[in-house]
């Protein structure tokens, strides 16, 4: 991917020269139907520093051709300006310049730019833009960064009967020619344009004389399924909250949510014209961990329309700051809004978020949450766990730290001051100080500045009658992974410590909570000395600092019988954290795992927390236990599932994600035939809906162990032409189990650069198959021999699909690891490259440590 980067330092450089004004942008997409490439027109109004005279400086565009350079009334040759996604502006003049630039630019199937896509139901052509990080350049000509703020004003022509969405309301179209009015002045990365067919459902939000208008689109053949008045519902929650925390008002004329195909994201928050990938527009049964997903998706962005859109990063430096708000703000929102359907999200974020989270900091890529981002490329691979949930982890812990009131105070006067603005972290955490009178500069420089995570153990000394004479929480530093910059930091924490006893009726529930600051290796809690000794001592209860956290011996050994048995979900859940924490770092063998899993699911009441143990247990089989035991325990896991599915209350969510569950390792001829009579409606499990999804599901399966090949795949995608019907058809023959199945998906995804973005992710799905080891064996040299050219000649998105998605990572071995160094030393990839590989590498050294303590453990009970 040469010639598209761009440095901080040039950024820096022309953010003190230009002062931006206004975009003009003219499109011709009548010809979209058919595809290829598109007139741009982009006029360009902006002011040069004093004593600019002659200055020279650039603007960013991706383009297939340029035709007209039209700077100050004066043309310029586009042979000699233009080269490398830049156009040179040469002699620029103090004061107002005036820059004109027609091109060719083109759609693409890659999610990135202007996207295209074709809906096999009708026919018909559907487009939208994504422009995160830097593809507004894909459309028209920009000064691509965030502190470049203007007004866009949009021109269309599009084909007659298509509707056409931007940031600004939409106006009635002439002649099929849509003029939007100017934008508000934001970032290039956060306008929008989406063309097309679109199906849409409209209301307004209103309260206290306020009036915005909502819309909701999505595919005509996804209409049947979209659940408008739930979303609408979730939206004027987020209304409602938002703005009486902030207190500022919604900052756009209209806000419109839109779900699009093909999109390699959860969401993008474009200031009034939301993008939503479409698989949020359910068409089959889902548990309502799925809807609880989308909510957050839905408010999260919604709090970037204050946080992100009206106030924005200066420079991607920062990125963490715009995404871990929105999530904070989002699940904060679930859980205090009144009619919220998920007062328990933090239970959803400490299980899944927090999870990633920790991941994410134990690789070698780690990182401060405040990244030093030297250039697009760096930013491009840092939209991941520390910036996304460690960071609202971090904001959550502020929170307890300076006070929610206090908190929110800060944030609103950071509105108010900096509306339509740029800024650094420094301005919020100066607005935080003035509310909370807490010096946050330590904090920062701790918290933010530093890489790496903390681990919190509990030291409890009793004596015979088993009161506690002794109780300290010990804070360790792990030494960073190897390869990390940085040194390992002990952290200020604000942690509550709970005290868990079973009731009467035989819950664990907590008799005493104690919150307390904790600094240091060692942090006395004088509060518990002299009481008895509960069953459980859970640290960091109500999930208020990042931290790993380990439970005592005898804490262990009690919630290993008991761990179903909490009354709430959110103890259950950093139970249960902490035992798929322990079980990664080989603490705890994959074995013992699942058994603790085994033992306390049947107990486990939040679907979405179940559903993360069945990923987990399969993770922890596949790649965590010992290859001698692992078919032993994955029967093991599978006659489970089973006996769950049939044991669960008919049509419920349990039932539903049991289902799954054994679809994703049925193994025996029998639980094979059952998929098989399930599919073809022999045989019924009472209250479940073999709908579609579920049916792809279990076609797949089949598909991975051999029972079905083309026939039988073709067959059931004539029952879902579809989009996603495409998808899951392309993973299911991927999967199959014979050299030419694999040989053939790996020509389509690495020799041909002609699927689309979210069939490719698909094919690559399929390749991938755990029980499939030997057959993929041979992949591992040719992944590398082709790495280094598709990432060179691959837009980021569709290479880091293919870097990450077929890297070997289950071939856990030491060859494995070697074969990656000598690849990394010989190659000398971009640090961008560099990184994903190295991530790739270290889950299976992760994993062969982890197979070593599941072999040892075994190894002990024999």
């Amino acid at each position: 991917m040469p010639g598209t980067n761009l440095t901080r330092e040039e950024a820096q450089q022309r953010a003190k020269l230009l002062t931006v004004d206004s975009y003009e942008i003219e499109l011709d997409l009548s010809g979209a139907q058919e595809g290829g490439t598109y007139r741009s027109v982009t006029t360009v109004r902006f002011d040069v520093a004093e004593d600019g005279d002659g200055a020279e400086s650039f603007i960013d565009l991706v383009a297939p051709a340029v035709h007209e350079v039209t700077l100050n009334g004066d043309a310029l040759d586009p042979a000699d300006v233009f080269a490398d996604s830049r156009i040179a502006l040469p002699g620029l003049l103090t004061g107002r310049n005036v820059l004109r630039v027609v091109a060719d630019c083109a759609y693409t199937n890659t999610g990135e730019g202007l996207h295209r896509f074709v809906d096999p139901v009708d026919d018909q052509a559907y487009l939208y833009t994504q422009f995160e990080v830097p593809d507004a350049r894909r459309v028209f000509a920009s000064f691509e960064q965030p502190d470049l703020k203007a007004t866009f004003q949009f021109t269309v022509k599009a084909p007659e009967g298509w509707t056409v969405i931007s940031n600004s309301p939409t106006p009635e179209p002439q002649d099929n020619v849509w003029v939007f009015e100017p934008t508000p002045r934001i970032s290039s990365y956060i306008t929008a344009l989406i063309v097309g067919p679109y199906h849409s459902v409209h209301s307004v939000y209103e309260k206290d004389g306020q009036s915005v208008p909502l819309g909701i689109y999505c595919r005509p053949s996804l209409a049947e399924f979209l659940d408008a008045d739930a979303i609408f519902e979730v939206t004027r929650q987020g209304f409602d909250w938002f703005q009486e925390k902030f207190d500022y008002a919604y900052p756009f004329e209209k806000y419109d949510q839109l779900f699009v195909p093909e999109f390699n994201a959860g969401a993008m928050e474009n200031a009034g014209a939301v993008t939503i990938r479409d698989q949020y527009v359910f068409r089959s049964k889902v548990t309502d961990a799925a809807y609880e997903v989308r909510a957050e998706t839905i408010l999260h962005e919604l709090a970037h329309m204050w946080f992100g859109d009206l106030v924005t990063m200066e420079w991607w430096n920062d990125l963490w700051l715009n995404e871990s708000f929105a999530t904070y703000t989002s699940i904060a929102c679930q859980a205090a809004a009144p009619g919220s359907r998920w007062p328990h999200s933090w239970t959803t974020f400490a299980n899944s978020m927090k999870t990633w989270a920790y991941r994410q900091d134990q690789l070698p890529s780690t990182h401060p949450i405040m990244a030093d981002i030297r250039d697009l490329d760096d930013v491009l691979v840092n939209f991941d766990g520390i910036t996304y949930a460690k960071g609202a982890s971090v904001l959550k812990q502020l929170v307890a730290y300076v006070g929610e009131d206090e908190f929110f105070r800060g944030v609103q006067a950071y509105f108010k001051r900096h509306a339509y603005g740029n800024t650094r972290l420094s301005d919020l955490l100066g607005a935080l100080e003035e509310t909370s009178g807490r010096d946050l500069k330590t904090w920062s420089k701790q918290w933010l500045e530093t890489a790496g995570i903390n681990v919190l153990r509990p030291e409890i000394e009793t004596d015979a009658d088993s009161v506690i004479t002794s109780f300290a929480v010990r804070q360790e530093a792990p030494a960073l992974p190897a390869g990390a910059k940085g040194e390992p930091t002990l952290r200020p924490h604000r942690i509550a410590v709970g005290a868990y006893d079973l009731d009467a009726g035989g819950r664990l529930v907590r008799g005493e909570r104690v919150e307390l600051d904790v600094d240091g290796e060692l942090t006395a809690v004088p509060q518990l000395v002299g009481k008895r000794r509960p069953a459980v001592v859970l640290l960091n209860d109500d999930d208020l600092s990042y931290a790993k956290v380990r439970l005592d011996e005898q804490s262990l050994a009690f919630v290993t019988e008991h761990l179903g048995d909490f009354a709430e979900s959110l103890p259950r859940a950093l139970c249960w954290a902490s035992a798929w924490d322990m079980t990664r770092d080989a603490e705890l063998a994959a074995r013992d795992y699942l058994s603790l899993v085994l033992s306390g699911i049947g107990k486990e009441s939040d679907i979405g927390v179940v559903q993360s143990l069945h990923r987990q247990v399969k993770l922890a089989i596949d790649l965590y236990a010992d290859p001698a035991a692992r078919e032993a325990l994955l029967t093991r896991w599978t006659d489970a599932t089973l006996a769950h599915l049939r044991s669960a209350a008919p049509a419920s969510d349990h039932q539903l994600a049991w289902a799954r569950a054994f679809a994703a390792t049925a193994r025996t001829p029998e639980q094979l035939d059952l998929l098989e009579a399930l599919l073809a409606g022999t045989q019924t499990v009472e209250g479940l809906a073999v709908d579609t999804e579920l049916r792809w599901a279990f076609v797949q399966r089949l598909a991975a162990v051999g029972r079905f090949d083309e026939a039988e795949i073709a067959a059931e995608y004539e029952r879902d032409r579809t989009a996603a019907g495409e998808r899951h058809a392309a993973t299911a023959r991927a999967a199959r189990p014979t050299p030419e199945a694999k040989a053939e998906a790996w020509e389509s995804v690495v020799e041909s650069d002609k699927l689309p973005n979210a069939v490719q992710e698909a094919v690559i799905a399929g390749f991938v198959q755990t029980d499939q080891r030997e057959l993929l064996a041979p992949y591992t040299d040719r992944y590398f021999e082709v790495l280094a050219d598709v990432w060179e000649s691959r837009s980021h998105e569709m290479a880091q699909q293919i870097a990450v998605g077929l890297y070997p990572s289950v071939q856990v071995s030491g060859e494995t690891l070697d074969k990656t160094d000598t690849w990394l030393t010989a190659t000398e990839p971009s640090a961008a490259l560099r990184r994903l590989v190295s991530e790739s590498r270290a889950g299976v050294e992760r994993a062969l440590r982890a197979q070593a303590a599941d072999a040892a453990a075994g190894a002990a009970a024999r």
